[in-house]
């Protein structure tokens, strides 16, 4: 089984781009993040004709994620995060697809820093933690996968000087992220590049995607019994480098 996450980055107008890679690599499960569309205006009759289920938690111009199920619809288990009532962006959805349990997961970016918006990034991730942790307790095979706007480690950046006041490298940031680990849960492209220096996305801006300066936000942590079958996982490199990509490159995770 192949699980893959993709910031498309505007699912309308990369849709040529996410069709083209659904077909080429055919993942079963594709998580994706920042459709920045309303339920509404969503491409469903494309994602369908691709053979592809389509479960989506859209938002008008921001956010918005989905999960697709090759030749499967998914089954909706939850779409928000609680504890904060008042917070209205479609930053996550959770299903069961294929006999697991997958979140797609698009984590606030935080900047600036300090202010509202980082601190509002910081309570999100506490609130992920907590239902990530009510997923552990019943013990389900489990995949948490998306964007979470965190570099974890030096080596998973070009420049870790170049990002040092960025939200994403803040040790609040990367402290939150090892708590949710520390849980119990895998890094699966860490587990299967532990030197790092892999990268998943390249800022449309400076020439960063020609000359290389990336770094790795995009995520897939594996409940222990997933984690036990963890096979591979890599990144879709060349997909990033095509016509009218997306900034991240899709992310996957093969499994036994």
């Amino acid at each position: 089984m192949k699980i893959a996450t993709f910031n498309i980055n505007g699912i309308k107008a990369r849709l040529p781009r996410l069709v083209e890679w659904l077909e080429q690599t055919q993942p079963d499960v594709a998580c994706l993040q920042e459709l920045k569309s309303s339920d509404d205006t969503m491409p469903t009759q494309e994602i369908e004709a691709a053979g592809y289920g389509f479960l989506y938690h859209g938002q008008k111009g921001f956010n918005g994620v989905a999960i697709l199920a090759r030749g499967a619809n998914p089954v909706e288990v939850q779409r928000g995060l609680a504890g904060e009532e008042a917070d209205d962006q479609s930053r996550y959805l959770e299903a069961d697809v294929h006999g697991i349990r997958v979140a797609s997961i698009y984590l606030p970016n935080g900047n600036p820093q300090p202010g509202p918006k980082f601190d509002y990034k910081l309570r999100w991730m506490a609130r992920l933690r907590e239902r990530a942790k009510a997923l552990l307790a019943a013990e389900m095979p489990t995949i948490l996968a998306g964007d979470y706007n965190v570099i974890p480690h030096d080596d998973d950046v070009w420049d870790p000087r170049a990002m040092a006041t960025d939200a994403l490298m803040q040790p609040e940031s990367r402290d939150a992220w090892f708590r949710l680990l520390g849980d119990g849960w895998t890094d699966a492209l860490r587990s299967r590049h532990p030197a790092g220096h892999v990268w998943t996305y390249w800022d449309y801006q400076a020439g960063a995607w020609q000359r290389d300066h990336g770094f790795r936000i995009d995520h897939l942590l594996l409940s222990p019994a997933l984690a036990d079958r963890l096979v591979d996982a890599g990144v879709d490199k060349d997909h990033r480098g095509r016509e009218k990509a997306s900034d991240h490159a899709p992310t996957w995770v093969r499994l036994s």
